[in-house]
């Protein structure tokens, strides 16, 4: 028998192969005067170092660019009407609405208020309500703090959500506020226990999420979670509208641990929401190298003590050493819930790390409502340790199906790891095992560090998928006197159908 290194170090004996048998767990080769056997995972080993197929494109897959380059739009949320699956919503930063009343076929972009007395609007999320109304929470400063440790000398900021009634294409003047901090106060405007010296605070990443489930009696309330920047320490806060958004309520801290007052590994970031059919809020984030996990059965009052969900790898992936051609990278987690009623016990995670090298994607689940998870499954499917990064990956769980969807940007096509795809998975089996397609129908790359964002963002219903991304384009603006050109960027949109699709 010639072992597999053999097999490897002389390629020749390949040649000439007259017959192939399957037995047991070995393939029985015979080449030419060599008779050797290898196993299936020696041969998928050899696979993975020649030539990859290329991935099938997603099923009636459209994608579209909503933005203009010079407005570098980035950081996108997606979110489709339950109850009129034609109007999709789309919003990017800086705070920008692009809708579609013709099931992403087309979108306008609409004419968005400002919020009054303050500029701009960033890390922006949107979702729709059980009533078909839109949401979207932005976040405004003043000023940002120092670099990473944004509470010091922070300026004023604050949190803010706007309402339309018609599916994205008009929007209520009035932003009603959820938290803000308008400099040096020490009492805030929400419980401040054990809040240090109450010092300068910054808010960040805000997620808007609702309430759709008619089964759930609370039904209609709008959720917001995010990160506060404390000059000693980081905590996630949450607050809730039970009137359609009028008003909220005041803030309550859900991290039962205090992260480090850096963005950097260590500190808390990441928060991301989801309700289940009965009404659960099941909430996650990162904590140093671990997803944070908690939950609330009263409708956003009260939430359990946060616990360790998953371990994972560090969250930062090394600012632009990190991924080549992007200026910051991050595997921030999702949640997921299996919202047929037989299955809503069924939860779901991803995010990625770089446990194996480089950056891969990874997804685990829970039978029994987040008290124990699965080993994770590696989603992207190209070989491992092939020194490919696969990043910035977004979950949604179909409500119809309970199929489970992850995007996320992808080298495996580029040897170097600079070109980038756009790659859609998908599983039908729980998330034990994923079909990668190509989304985007081709690649790009940028000559210089390139701000993506800190996220994308999807969305599944009846297995229609909307995903919104950002991508590098050519061109960039000259730049003004002390700062140094920035790359240009634009935000697309796709869609793919899998209705049709064989479970």
């Amino acid at each position: 028998m010639v072992e597999t290194a053999d097999w490897i170090k002389y390629p020749e004996w390949r040649l000439d192969c007259k017959d192939a048998d399957m037995k047991s767990e070995k393939l029985i080769v015979m080449c030419g005067f060599r008779t050797f056997s290898l196993s299936f995972t020696c041969l998928w080993l050899i696979s993975g170092a020649l030539a990859q197929t290329p991935l099938l494109p997603a099923p009636d897959r459209n994608v579209l660019t909503i933005s203009k380059p010079e407005v570098r739009g980035n950081e996108p949320s997606v979110a489709v009407n339950p109850n009129n699956p034609e109007q999709i919503v789309v919003t990017f930063q800086p705070a920008t609405i692009a809708y579609s009343q013709d099931g992403g076929k087309t979108f306008l972009t609409a004419d968005l208020p400002p919020v009054e007395g303050w500029r701009g609007g960033g890390d922006v999320s949107v979702a729709f309500d059980d009533k078909g109304r839109a949401y979207l929470s932005t976040l405004h400063f003043e000023k940002l703090g120092s670099m990473s440790y944004w509470a010091h000398g922070a300026g004023k900021n604050g949190i803010f959500v706007r309402r339309s009634p018609d599916g994205g294409k008009t929007w209520e003047k009035s932003a009603v506020p959820v938290k803000v901090f308008t400099g040096g106060e020490r009492e805030g405007n929400y419980e401040r226990e054990n809040d240090g010296d109450g010092e300068s605070h910054m808010e960040d990443m805000p997620r808007i999420f609702a309430d759709t489930n008619p089964r759930s009696r609370f039904a209609g309330n709008i959720y917001v979670g995010w990160i506060e920047w404390q000059m000693d320490k980081s905590v996630m806060l949450f607050a809730r509208s039970t009137d359609g958004g009028k008003s909220f309520s005041k803030p309550v801290r859900i991290s039962t641990h205090a992260g480090l007052p850096r963005d950097d590994n260590g500190g808390l970031v990441g928060f991301v929401g989801v309700v289940a059919t009965d009404g659960t809020i099941y909430a996650i984030w990162n904590d140093g190298s671990t997803i944070t996990f908690t939950q609330s059965h009263d409708g956003g009052k009260t939430f359990a003590p946060s616990r360790v969900a998953v371990n994972v790898a560090p969250p930062y992936f090394g600012g632009a050493g990190g991924v080549p051609g992007v200026s910051r990278v991050m595997g921030f987690p999702q949640i997921g819930v299996d919202s047929r009623r037989a299955n809503d016990r069924i939860l779901y995670v991803s995010w990625s790390d770089y446990r194996n090298g480089d950056v891969d994607v990874f997804c685990a689940s829970s039978q029994d409502r987040g008290r124990t998870w699965s080993q994770p499954v590696r989603v992207n499917s190209d070989p491992i340790h092939d020194g490919a990064d696969q990043f910035f990956q977004w979950m949604a769980v179909d409500p119809a199906t309970g199929d489970v969807y992850v995007q996320f940007y992808d080298r495996r096509d580029d040897p170097a790891n600079k070109r980038t795809g756009f790659t859609l998975a998908r599983s039908t089996d729980g998330a034990k095992t994923f079909t990668n397609y190509a989304w985007a129908e081709k690649t790009f790359e940028s000559s210089q560090p390139t701000f993506l964002g800190d996220y994308t963002w999807l969305t599944v219903l009846n297995g229609k998928a909307y995903g919104a991304w950002t991508e590098a384009v050519p061109g960039e603006a000259e730049p003004q006197p002390g700062h140094r050109s920035r790359p240009f960027t634009v935000v697309r949109v796709g869609s793919a159908d899998f209705g049709k699709q064989p479970k």
